[in-house]
């Protein structure tokens, strides 16, 4: 053969394996992949899928068109288009709309929609639009009223509502700090807005907070000439408290009663909810200590107290998350959460305070309350029947009691139902499918699938993933989840990264995408590093003896849980037992910091972000839950406080902070640094100005960047 062509044959050869080289392996993820900034990575969705009304069609958003389905057909029809609103928009002579507005459903075929601050109607068949109602354009906690369209919303510290393109004032406090129509004890129990219509829209109720009596916490400003102080109220464990009331603004008198909650005043209002009949309304009073609720019941004209329909009490602390729920059939009964058997479960009452019967019971967590059917025979609910780690959906017989499970797959539920409960838009993901969307019925059969399944890491390299159970000193399972780095090679050694947070209301693996993972995590994991994260004692969905394990004593049980994992890592051959990191954020930032002084020697590095240092630093209703007063609990805080550890740092741990935070301050952390200085150990320091408790938009690329280095220089 001639040497031409061999040499030919040669470079044919060569060009096949570089293109088998570059083409058949998968792509590393970057760090801005791992910052979510490569939104081909997000899973795909249906953009404002939802009902149409009381129909069993529904709709969704695509290419600024409006596309109708119907339940049981897998025909899509556009049926209005963002051309379509603006032709209305210009017959009222008002600016064109640059993309499909988001819409609400007001019956069938009628929607609505905010623009610059105004609100309009438009019909769906006839194409035609008509201006409702408009507000502020300083205006704040925006709550629209179904049915009137009437508008509650803040300027300020005051609240305002506009009724038929009428602005009325309902409140008139120049001293900025009494709060009106805002959220109130710092977002916990479940609360997260300050108004509450009522169903036909007669009255508006609303949170009136008087922080006056709280001292000015100073946060600094430093985009000024001159630095400038920007204070907030910030009311720490076992410190005066904020002092709330609510009031019931009549829209036709324009006048406001305010109920008689009585004393102390620092007591909690949560579960705020309008009676039907709009006569009563319902308040769960918590008291300071946070271990008695009282359900009371309130006559809206005079604002008096009627009556307490139950009460709720545990040593450790009762935490009401959930308004009541009336039947609208029997509008004299309700159902309530309550955690009273140790697990959250919904319980049927009458109005006279008189249970009727536990709806649901079993180890497992209710976690969402859905609706009933249109006869009320059903409740529908999500929980976590078939594993801590699953939320599906299931209905149950109100008169048998028995159980139906309506989502047929494994993983992780978020539904929408339809008006007759016949139809459940069912969106999930779980550990081997990244989002799809199905139609099922009430029986739990799938009618349609709507979004299909696509992996959008498909072509990436991903470290494999695998979600198990270690044994806590109690018996109790510990959930884990382990990523190992792409391209594992079982035959060497890699350094390993805990990522963990640790603290009640949260719960980090999950049987969904990624199992719960993330981004980053997978990032770091493709760059070489093993992952591993463990859901410890005080996590959620766990039930109540679970989360109140870390009572009065935050961060020495989950340790203990925490070492659990250590353990086990320890025994993996592939594990390099001198190379351990730990990384978390928030309560994560105080477990980080706990396990690096209170368990010396074990981790090498650390970076802990916006971490806890001292829960007498913290505020007053979390700090007060799980730790009681310093007052009353000094050994609990001093055990707790990692001040008392600083000198025992060892290794490399960088800290992290935003400098505006408010919720974790900042005086956290500085007052660790002070305590590092004085001790003489050497700690590693890094601020983000400006931000508050989390680091996002584009500095969220240089935190995880910064993050990645200090592992890659120091682990």
């Amino acid at each position: 053969m001639k040497r031409s062509v061999l040499v030919k044959r040669s470079l044919i050869l060569l060009s096949l394996f570089i293109s088998i080289v570059l083409f058949g392996q998968k792509k590393p993820l970057t760090v801005e992949d791992g910052s979510y900034m490569n939104y081909k990575l997000f899973p795909k969705r249906l953009s404002q899928l939802q009902w149409m009304g009381n129909s069993d069609n529904y709709s969704f958003v695509a290419n600024n068109k409006l596309v109708k389905g119907r339940a049981t057909s897998t025909e899509r029809d556009t049926i209005l288009t963002v051309d379509d609103l603006n032709a209305g928009m210009t017959d009222l002579k008002f600016d064109s709309l640059k993309r499909f507005p988001s819409i609400k459903y007001l019956d069938d075929n009628k929607i609505r929609f905010s623009f610059k601050k105004r609100l309009f109607v438009s019909d769906i068949i006839s194409k035609k639009i008509d201006f409702v109602n408009e507000y502020d354009k300083k205006a704040k906690n925006i709550d629209i009223q179904s049915k009137t369209n009437a508008i509650a919303y803040t300027v300020d510290n005051n609240l305002f509502v506009a009724v038929d393109k009428n602005q009325i004032q309902v409140t008139d406090d120049e001293d900025k700090g009494i709060v009106n129509g805002q959220s109130v004890h710092r977002q916990e129990f479940g609360i997260y807005k300050g108004t509450f219509w009522s169903p036909q829209g007669n009255y508006l109720a609303f949170y009136r907070k008087d922080q006056t009596m709280v001292g000015d916490y100073p946060l600094v400003n430093i985009d000024t000439r001159e630095a400038t102080v920007k204070n907030i109220k910030y009311p720490m464990a076992g410190m005066t408290s904020e002092q709330v009331t609510l009031g019931i603004f009549d829209i036709k008198t324009e006048k406001t009663v305010f109920l008689k909650t009585g004393e102390p005043k620092d007591h909690y209002l949560t579960a705020v909810t309008w009676g039907p009949n709009e006569k009563y309304i319902y308040i769960a009073i918590l008291n300071r200590d946070q271990n008695h609720l009282w359900l009371n019941q309130y006559d809206i004209v005079t604002g008096d107290f009627v009556k307490t329909l139950l009460e709720e009490e545990n040593p450790k602390y009762v935490e009401p998350e959930h308004p009541l729920y009336f039947l609208k059939n029997s509008p004299d009964k309700f159902i309530w959460f309550s955690e009273r058997d140790g697990y959250d479960h919904l319980y049927l009452y009458n109005t006279d305070g008189e249970l009727v019967k536990q709806l649901t019971k079993g180890e497992w967590v209710v976690t969402k309350y859905l609706g009933t059917d249109l006869k009320e025979r059903k409740v529908f609910f999500q929980a976590t029947k078939e594993s801590p780690l699953e939320k599906n959906v299931y209905s149950v017989d109100i008169k048998s009691g028995k159980i139906i499970r309506i989502t047929p797959d494994h993983g992780t539920h978020s539904v929408q139902i339809n008006h007759s409960c016949e139809y459940f838009i069912d969106y999930y993901s779980s550990t081997d499918v990244a989002s799809e969307i199905k139609m099922e019925n009430s029986k739990g059969k799938v009618v349609q699938t709507l979004l299909e399944n696509s992996d959008p890491l498909a072509d990436y390299a991903i470290g494999e993933m695998s979600i198990f159970t270690l044994k806590a000193d109690d018996g109790a399972d510990l959930y884990c989840r382990l990523i190992k780095p792409a391209n594992f090679d079982a035959s060497k050694k890699y350094p390993v990264i805990v990522y963990v947070y640790g603290g009640p209301h949260a719960q980090l693996i999950t049987d969904s995408w990624l199992g719960g993972a993330g981004m980053y995590l997978n990032y770091l994991a493709s760059d070489g590093y093993v992952i591993f994260t463990l859901d410890n004692h005080g996590s959620a969905n766990r039930g109540r003896d679970f989360e109140q394990a870390v009572f009065r004593n935050l961060g020495t049980h989950e340790i203990a849980d925490q070492m659990k994992g250590v353990e086990f890592l320890k025994s993996l051959e592939y594990v390099d037992t001198t190379r351990i990191g730990v990384d978390g954020w928030s309560f994560g930032g105080f477990m980080t910091i706990s396990l690096k002084l209170r368990e010396p020697g074990v981790f090498k590095v650390g970076v802990a972000g916006g971490p806890v240092i001292d829960w007498k630093y913290y505020e007053v209703m979390y700090g007060e839950r799980y730790m009681d007063t310093p007052e009353s609990n000094p050994e609990g805080y001093k055990k707790a406080s990692l001040l008392n550890y600083a000198k025992d740092l060892e290794g490399k741990l960088l800290v992290i902070h935003g400098t505006m935070d408010p919720t974790v301050v900042w005086q956290h952390s500085l007052l660790f640094i002070k305590q590092c200085v004085t001790d003489g150990v050497q700690v590693d320091y890094f601020v983000y100005p400006d931000h508050e408790h989390g680091v996002g938009g584009k500095d969220r690329l240089h935190l995880n960047k910064k993050i990645k280095m200090y592992f890659d220089e120091n682990l």
